[in-house]
């Protein structure tokens, strides 16, 4: 093996001018390590909201290189101060994130550690039927008043989210939804968790919405609805337990009573995002 790899690097000096390094057993072990701690970072970084913030890193670096092509010293002055605090206010910022992710790293087995886990993407896009399944749900549910919280999930993963609740790893299906919404059922308390085709958890716990500017006739179900969106890049429908109206929040607003065509349209902006949006103006359909 040696004489194969001494033979291969005389050929390429010879023929490229190219002398490759010398690389021993410890280079191998040390591109191992890093490359398995690099993958769980990239793995903690999509699978959190830590993504969200680094594209907003991105956006304000490009701002701060067109401040300096342009000359702009007061503003290259004020980005200079600010970077000596901007670690401890990351660090503040998502110092929940960081506490998972250190009690994840505490609760390894030390054979899994060594173990390579594919990542569950949450890059499938569902098929129609799914769309289908859940628009007959929700106005199913609402014509008998049944309450329900359904979290279509997009490019963001909400694994913190789904952690919250029961794994369930099922079809979506327009029974499924019924019977795990179905009133003093153990399951109906709280959000389902829609990712591609399947239905991955419920009672999920979601952040309630700290808006002012929502009616205040919301219930605890709406505010959770916009409080997910302003999170995530997710869909949550809502189908109101009072009125039987089914709405949809998502980008931190809140569509309300809208019909089954809407909510179609809704959900194959998500299922195909290359496509023009037809955009509902939240300012004459908002609570």
């Amino acid at each position: 093996m040696v004489e194969f790899v001494n033979a291969v690097d005389a050929f390429i000096d010879d023929y490229f001018n190219v002398k490759l390094p010398d690389v021993n057993i410890t280079d191998i072990i040390e591109i191992v390590i890093i490359s398995y701690f690099m993958y769980h970072l990239l793995v903690w970084i999509k699978n959190s909201r830590v993504w969200m913030l680094i594209r907003g890193v991105i956006f304000i670096l490009i701002f701060f290189v067109f401040a300096a092509i342009f000359e702009m010293n007061t503003i290259l002055w004020l980005g200079e101060k600010l970077v000596s605090v901007a670690v401890t206010v990351l660090i503040v910022v998502f110092q929940p994130e960081l506490r998972r992710a250190l009690e994840q790293i505490g609760r390894r087995k030390i054979k899994s550690i060594f173990t390579w886990n594919l990542l569950k993407t949450g890059a499938k896009k569902f098929d129609d039927t799914t769309i289908v399944s859940m628009v007959t749900a929700c106005y199913e549910m609402g014509a008998v008043k049944t309450g329900a919280l359904i979290v279509v999930e997009n490019d963001m993963q909400l694994t913190e989210f789904e952690r919250t609740g029961i794994s369930i790893d099922a079809l979506v299906t327009r029974q499924l939804l019924i019977n795990i919404f179905e009133k003093n059922t153990p399951l109906h308390d709280g959000a389902v968790i829609v990712r591609g085709d399947r239905v991955v958890s419920a009672t999920c716990y979601l952040p309630l919405s700290d808006n002012m500017g929502l009616s205040k006739d919301l219930g605890t179900r709406h505010r959770a609805a916009v409080g997910i969106s302003e999170v995530s890049d997710s869909l949550t429908i809502v189908v109101s337990e009072e009125t039987g109206t089914v709405s949809y929040a998502r980008e931190g607003r809140i569509v309300r009573d809208v019909k089954e065509d809407e909510l179609i349209a809704e959900l194959k902006r998500i299922q195909n995002p290359d496509e023009e949006e037809n955009v509902i103006e939240p300012e004459k359909r908002e609570g």
